[in-house]
């Protein structure tokens, strides 16, 4: 069994990330800039936009974040977009989800210029993924893919199977995996008999936030296992959805959580920014 290290590879993306922002600064003077819209308290949320600041210093990005109150009206995150959209200094534009019940999260996605869409919740973005053309693609699924290239998982003619059927992670996985000649199949919370689909997988990618879901007896034997939950155990311990003690015995490769697809996530945002920055280069030339 060998572990899909996202820490490392993360590490290795972001390098070459703040070496082609230096670029950037020194030789037109332009600073990638990224802008993040958190509303509310929810911890987890504002552990990930902290953690997206954080990356955004280190790389040397231009960065700001609109942290608005729970009881927010649609028109005040609409207005914040708008002046966002318009200002040359973003390039990128974040909505931390989820948002709270008042407002519509749909209006909200699909104002962001989907050139600044550095999330690629945007309907274009979703469509130019689905007919395999050139567009942002949400980071989770694009870090997936990244790690498995970084250690030679060849996806053409795999049987994959996608768990979670989210428009963040289990569809765009899904689209990604068929682009690359995957055989997929996708299950989720109304599927019957799991464990039928999970065995016939070569590659299993599990994304729903249970612990514990996929088990040893779920697995075929040198299956590659995709862990994307993220849930916070009895113990306070960060853990996955996969059983990764038992399942780690029978498995080939396997992602850690924490340290796995986590990492890779932020990495791609930082990646997808910098691609924004540099097209509206080319649009300002």
């Amino acid at each position: 069994m060998q572990i899909l290290d996202g820490k490392t590879l993360a590490k290795k993306i972001e390098a070459n990330v703040a070496k082609e922002v230096a670029q950037l600064k020194n030789e037109v003077d332009v600073t990638p800039g990224l802008a993040v819209i958190l509303v509310g308290q929810d911890p987890a949320s504002a552990a990930y936009v902290s953690m997206k600041k954080k990356a955004c210093d280190k790389m040397g990005f231009y960065s700001v974040s609109h942290e608005m109150p729970e009881d927010i009206s649609q028109d005040a995150i609409e207005n914040t977009i708008t002046m966002m959209n318009q200002n040359p200094n973003i390039d990128g534009i974040l909505v931390q989800l989820p948002l709270p019940p008042q407002i519509d999260t749909t209006k909200i996605l699909e104002l962001v210029d989907p050139a600044k869409d550095v999330d690629g919740f945007h309907p274009y973005n979703v469509g130019r993924l689905v007919t395999n053309l050139d567009g942002f693609v949400p980071c989770t699924p694009l870090g997936v893919m990244e790690l498995l290239k970084e250690y030679n998982i060849d996806v053409k003619g795999k049987n994959c199977c996608v768990i979670g059927a989210s428009n963040i992670v289990g569809k765009p996985m899904a689209s990604l995996l068929l682009n690359a000649d995957a055989t997929v199949e996708i299950c989720h919370i109304f599927t019957d008999d799991l464990k039928k689909h999970t065995l016939n997988a070569d590659i299993i990618l599990v994304g729903v936030g249970v612990i514990n879901l996929i088990k040893k007896d779920m697995i075929k034997e040198g299956a590659i296992i995709v862990d994307i939950g993220i849930n916070r155990a009895e113990n306070g311990k960060l853990v996955g959805d996969v059983d990764f003690a038992n399942v780690s015995e029978k498995c080939s490769f396997i992602t850690p959580v924490p340290g796995g697809v986590g990492p890779m996530t932020i990495a791609m945002l930082m990646s997808n920014t910098l691609k924004a920055a540099k097209l509206n280069l080319v649009k300002k030339n």
